[in-house]
């Protein structure tokens, strides 16, 4: 059976391989275990000089007094490219970089001008969420809605941008927002009609297990939690795994004194019966607006000697934390960030301990990583070939005020004096201790970026106006290329009529790269 043939099977049965196919980049990491590892060889450590610009494609939308911004990752499924911005979704030849077609369809409101992180595709049939709430559905052939449905209210400030993600028959997304106390919610529609099948409240419900952690219903009824970006998946376990969102009201705990579960955890859900089957909160009680929506990257390796089903996390509150993801014990919980500040050390559990002096005040704290994170949304990536879980990072200080410091403070409860100097560095992190093995600092702080590596021993990312490729072993820069605006989603790689492409997103603009 071709590869081609095989992905048009898995996608009909609502299923896709763990492991990374070489002719597509199907879903959001490539594949389910969110390594965004490539097994393709033809681009390697010792040949990547050869790598030259393929085409360019500079894409124009709708509603342009906001413009085209990237934050997506393409897919690639039979040579066509799949991508989105904001309110757009393009059809793209992978070979020439032609436009097939393109959807527009305005969002309705005032919302956050936040980017979409892309598609998910089934059965010939695209789909993605729009910033007001929308599930939309595409015949990926013609561009064409199938249907539509809202799934959460844009009044109550609600907003959505994550991939969805394809598990069996359910098309599974979910809500952010956090500028309004708002519960939070992961759900799943049928891939046919859009029906919803069910939702998954962060927050639990009275009487339900975590509700403890909560000093009233009230307070977790509008505690937030916003898993914001696409989860990774284990078929052998039939487990879906996703990272969530920081506690509402944002930066104060007067009114949600408790652990404030489920937020800022990594949470177990059967896609099937929506049932919780495990959950590690990362940071309990979170004041900081350290979501911990970061990938959960599944790995399958040896631990003392043994093999085993991990998962590993590098947070935005600067901790790297690995999982069993059989049942959510923690094997090590480490910090990746040596400017950090805010905690006293680790628990027995695993779990960061917060100093109470590194609180938001009214007369400012300071406190490293700042809100934006040690790390952010941008996906990691790690190698089964070198052993190494990479990430970019923000060595940086904030001063966190305390701005309403009412014991019912609502909606954003301090503000942020961002320090100069701040630092930025990809970061190769051995799994098995949490320490880094190499790291590369760059020469000015850049935005987050995205990583993709692959068997030929590379790692590509984004620094500024470059695509950069690095020796994944050691961290030697290997190769760069300017290119048009700067990078923020990763790079994908694909091997189409025998040649290995890498494509990325720059601003506006599509860029692909082949060996000449």
């Amino acid at each position: 059976m071709t590869t081609r043939i095989l992905i048009a099977a898995l996608m009909l049965a609502g299923w896709l391989p763990a492991q990374p196919l070489v002719d597509a980049w199907p879903t959001y990491n490539g594949d389910y275990s969110g390594r965004r590892f490539s097994p393709l060889t033809q681009l390697n450590s010792k040949n990547i000089q050869d790598l030259a610009p393929a085409w360019s494609t500079k894409l124009v939308g709708g509603a342009p007094a906001s413009g085209v911004r990237f934050s997506a990752t393409p897919l690639m499924v039979n040579g066509v490219l799949y991508i989105t911005s904001l309110d757009n979704v393009w059809a793209i030849d992978a070979r020439s970089g032609r436009e097939l077609w393109r959807f527009y369809r305005e969002s309705k409101g005032d919302m956050p001008r936040t980017g979409n992180r892309g598609v998910a595709i089934h059965d010939n049939h695209l789909f993605f969420v729009t910033i007001d709430n929308v599930l939309i559905s595409l015949d990926a052939e013609t561009g064409k809605q199938r249907f539509s449905v809202t799934i959460a209210d844009s009044k109550q400030l609600f907003f959505s941008s994550v991939a969805p993600i394809i598990i069996h028959n359910h098309v599974i997304i979910a809500t952010g927002g956090d500028s309004l106390d708002i519960p939070a919610y992961i759900q799943a529609h049928d891939p046919e009609t859009g029906a919803l099948q069910w939702r998954w409240r962060v927050t639990p419900a009275k009487g339900e297990r975590g509700a403890e952690t909560w000093p009233s219903q009230y307070a977790a009824d509008f505690g937030g939690g916003h898993p914001w970006i696409t989860g990774t998946y284990d078929p052998d376990l039939n487990l879906y795994y996703v990272g969530t969102g920081n506690p509402d009201p944002v930066g104060s705990g007067a009114s949600r004194l408790g652990d404030n579960l489920y937020t800022c955890s990594i949470v177990a859900l059967n896609p099937d019966t929506w049932k919780l089957v495990w959950h590690f909160q990362v940071s309990p009680h979170d004041t900081h607006d350290w979501d911990a929506v970061q990938t959960p990257v599944l790995i399958d390796a040896q631990i003392d000697g043994k093999p085993r089903k991990l998962l590993a996390q590098a947070g935005r509150h600067g901790y790297f934390t690995l999982l069993d993801r059989t049942n959510g014990r923690n094997i090590l919980t480490v910090p990746f960030l040596p400017t950090l500040n805010w905690s006293k050390g680790v628990s027995t559990a695993g779990q960061p301990i917060p100093d109470p002096a590194k609180e938001p005040r009214p007369d400012g704290t300071l406190v490293s990583p700042p809100t934006s994170g040690a790390t952010n949304w941008p996906p990691p990536s790690f190698s089964p070939q070198t052993g190494l879980f990479y990430v970019n990072t923000n060595e940086g200080f904030s001063l966190y005020y305390l701005t309403d410091p009412d014991r019912q403070p609502q909606g954003f409860a301090f503000r942020e004096a961002g320090l100069g100097g701040n630092k930025s560095a990809l970061v190769a992190i051995d799994y098995k201790t949490g320490k880094p093995a190499w790291k590369h600092y760059w020469r000015s702080p850049g935005g987050p970026n995205g990583i993709l590596t692959t068997a030929g021993n590379l790692l590509f990312t984004g620094h500024g106006n470059y695509l950069i490729a690095f020796d994944a072993a050691n961290g030697k820069t290997l190769w760069h290329a300017a290119v048009a605006s700067p990078l923020a989603n990763g790079p994908v790689t694909y091997l189409l009529d025998g040649l290995q492409y890498v494509i990325v997103g720059a601003g506006d603009t599509l860029q692909a790269y082949a060996k000449r």
